[in-house]
């Protein structure tokens, strides 16, 4: 077999993958918000005469807005994703792709790679550094993004793998993060994206004294929990009011003098500071989420990479999730019964996605809900989500501004809690809050319109679906 990897131009490696109308495309996105390469690779498709594509996409961010288009013209039918925001989330809530797009969690995208489920047919890698028989690292080149951990499973399991990068140098790239055995061809562009749109307006700890009220209150219920001890692990979401409980963290392990054993999810530099901190042995990262983080990662070997399938996959020899301790969230909604939206808005419009969400949810000891009552004129504690992204049976605590509410489930936590002297409330009391001091009513989509999206659970059930909003 020909070891000639590197084509002139996406064009070339497009007909040489092999794809077919029909086909299913994926794209990993360590790039976030500046990502290039999926709308390079879509309008060449496009341009190429392809139609009925399935986009395989990790997340799908407001830079990916031309697919749009190319869901117009049915160029993309269908979407699978973990997380999606902006003008296509927009689209799909409308009703304009063909065929519902499947949402699942990061650990369940991985799952559905593996078992087959999701069968790509050409995996396109964002490479910030890559040589020409396809060795692949995340930490050199001017569109550095650190570790691609949500990259890996597209690479072991596509049936052709296209290496972009804007970075090319000599054989072999070190170090390698992909490699050559698992990558068909190479193409070099001018720019696969802009690694400054990898922070954006989720990655930043609030700094507004309601949030950081409840952040102080998140880091007492961890104090209280019994968990806080040598040996704790950790992750945060990317929200800022669960980012600032990281600070508050730091501070309290500093104060006790406990050494935690790992720290891991998407890695911010709240996170690489207690590490260097000498608070955490180790972090387990599966994605940069802003360029502090790229640097640790750069430099530290005890900043290591995990794939998405180590991180989170249910179905595999042992997940990272499953040795948590103490994992924080964010919440759009959160309903009597525990349930968590990040999917859609109390309009049904999709403004996020699972991720990570239920995946830690369901394996860390202890799951945290941060949260404030109220939020645009609206109710943030209601009878009903208006669409369940985590059910209520992995969730143990909401935090709030009006106090801390405890799932029935964990009686245990509400007695160290409630000795503890944190200002204990019911659910029910904390929606009669919110509902008081909302000012606007959720608009849910009727039950009889069209199904745009289905919310996969890690496992591939079926948790919720997504109606169109007209």
């Amino acid at each position: 077999m020909s070891t000639q990897k590197l084509m002139p131009d996406l064009r070339a490696a497009i007909a040489a993958s092999g794809l077919k109308n029909g086909g299913t495309v994926s794209f990993h996105h360590h790039l976030r918000n500046g990502d290039h390469v999926m709308n390079m690779v879509m309008d060449e498709i496009a341009r190429m005469g392809f139609s009925d594509i399935t986009v395989a996409a990790s997340s799908l961010f407001a830079v990916h807005e031309p697919l749009v288009e190319h869901i117009r013209t049915g160029v993309i039918s269908g979407i699978h994703t973990a997380y999606m925001s902006g003008p296509v989330a927009h689209a799909v809530t409308r009703g304009m792709l063909r065929r519902p797009a499947v949402m699942h969690t990061h650990g369940g995208r991985a799952r559905s790679i593996e078992s087959g489920a999701l069968r790509i047919d050409v995996a396109f890698i964002a490479a910030p550094t890559a040589d020409n028989l396809g060795n692949i690292n995340g930490v050199a080149g001017k569109s550095a993004c650190g570790t691609l951990g949500y990259a890996v499973a597209d690479a072991h399991f596509a049936v052709c793998v296209v290496a972009v990068t804007d970075n090319l140098v000599p054989y072999p790239a070190c170090p390698i993060a992909i490699s050559q055995d698992h990558v068909d061809y190479v193409v070099e562009v001018p720019s696969i994206g802009d690694p400054a749109g990898i922070l954006s307006g989720t990655t930043r700890a609030t700094t507004d004294p309601v949030g950081l009220e409840i952040a102080r209150s998140a880091s007492k219920v961890i104090a209280a929990s019994g968990l806080l001890v040598d040996g704790f692990s950790f992750q945060t979401g990317a929200g800022g009011i669960s980012l600032a409980v990281a600070a508050e963290l730091k501070q309290l392990m500093q104060d006790r003098r406990v050494q935690g054993s790992f720290a891991s999810g998407g890695i911010t530099g709240y996170i690489v500071d207690m590490l260097d901190a000498g608070l955490f042995r180790t972090l387990f990262d599966v994605q940069c989420f802003d360029l502090k983080a790229v640097e640790s990662f750069r430099r530290n070997p005890c900043h290591q990479p995990m794939s998405a399938s180590l991180y989170a996959n249910p179905h595999r020899r042992g997940a990272v999730v499953d040795q948590l301790d103490v994992m924080i969230l964010g919440a759009t909604e959160i309903d009597l019964a525990f349930n968590v939206n990040v999917t859609t808005g109390s309009d049904g419009m999709i403004m996020g996605g699972s991720g990570g969400h239920a995946d830690t949810a369901a394996g860390a000891k202890l799951s945290i809900v941060t949260t404030k009552l109220n939020a645009g004129g609206y109710a943030k504690v209601t009878g009903r989500v208006t669409t369940v992204t985590t059910p209520g049976a992995s969730v143990d605590v909401l935090v709030t501004d009006e106090g801390v509410a405890v799932s029935p489930l964990r009686p245990d936590l509400l007695e160290r809690l409630r000795a503890s002297g944190i200002q204990l409330r019911s659910i029910g009391e904390l929606k009669e809050l919110a509902e008081a001091r909302a000012t606007r009513e959720p608009q849910r989509p009727s039950g009889e319109a069209r199904i745009v999206a289905v919310v996969e659970y890690r496992d591939g059930t079926v948790l919720d679906v997504v109606r169109m909003v007209s």
